[in-house]
């Protein structure tokens, strides 16, 4: 059931590439991340009062707390950095740099959670990183030099951000329900994104966003939050080191929707480097 749990993960992550683009072309991606955390927040919640949960909330050691804080912490990291990716580069760009947390979380599991690395995902570490390095190359060399260090770098920190959430995350769910633990994380990023918001002062810009656009961050909201729903059931249940490969499949799904949707294309250099981060991310699997 958890390897269910974690396809259903990757399928709604990566719908909700697409759906938070169309939601970033005039919306800044800083009020645009608050906005879906409270979409995803209430998402949260209301699993936790169905799944009855919430009375086990006070028995929660302080250990949990502080571990759930700090992976909320570094998803909101992520999550800001992702996004402001997003709005000034191409989904089947920013998305296959994103991937590499994959690698990272490997490789953190096997430090700190003591998880193994197989012979199957030594071989997987190198394609994935590898194809990374065929699907970004020929963007580097289409833009000028300002504009790509800037979505690269912000995607690069949102790899590095998110397979800190997924090992901190681990850490904190032990012994904990899931949906409590996904809800009281994602309150941590609300707090966060809001407090950004905030000190940036683009506190107006909430009033003057397209309605058209609103639509498009609800929805995305709608679907990370039921994406991390299964994801983190499924990271409860199941190994980091095979749970975070599954759910890193969703680059199928980002970039097939941004061939439709944007008509972002891939060059024949850029289908080879898919081939070989799916294909070391099904060897994780194994």
């Amino acid at each position: 059931m958890w390897v269910i749990l974690a396809f259903l993960s990757a399928l709604f992550a990566g719908i909700t590439a697409v759906l938070a683009k169309c939601g970033i072309k005039r919306t800044d991606s800083g009020v645009a991340t608050a906005i879906r955390t409270v979409v995803v927040l209430g998402f949260s919640w209301l699993m936790v009062l169905i799944s009855g949960s919430a009375a086990t909330i006070s028995s929660l050691s302080s250990k949990t707390w502080v571990f759930l804080v700090l992976s909320g912490l570094a998803t909101g990291a992520s999550w800001l950095c992702y996004f402001r990716a997003l709005k000034v580069g191409d989904v089947n760009k920013v998305v296959p740099i994103d991937k590499l947390s994959t690698v990272l979380t490997i490789l953190l599991s096997f430090i700190f959670l003591g998880e193994k690395i197989t012979l199957l995902k030594g071989i997987a570490i190198p394609l994935i990183g590898l194809g990374t390095y065929l699907m970004i190359e020929k963007k580097a060399t289409r833009q000028n030099k300002s504009s790509n260090k800037s979505w690269f770098i912000f995607a690069v920190l949102s790899a590095v951000f998110a397979s800190l959430t997924s090992i901190l995350g681990k850490i904190g769910i032990d012994g904990v329900e899931s949906n409590l633990g996904t809800a009281i994380r994602t309150g941590v990023v609300l707090i966060m994104a809001w407090f950004i918001v905030l000190i940036e002062g683009k506190m107006p810009l909430v009033s003057k966003l397209p309605k058209n656009e609103l639509g498009f961050i609800l929805l995305s909201g709608f679907s990370t939050g039921a994406s991390w729903l299964c994801y983190y059931k499924a990271l409860q249940d199941g190994l980091a080191s095979v749970v975070v490969p599954i759910d890193k499949l969703s680059i199928l799904v980002s970039i097939g929707f941004s061939a439709v949707v944007f008509h972002e294309r891939l060059s024949k250099k850029s289908g080879v480097g898919l081939l070989l981060i799916v294909a070391g991310t099904l060897l994780m699997i194994i």
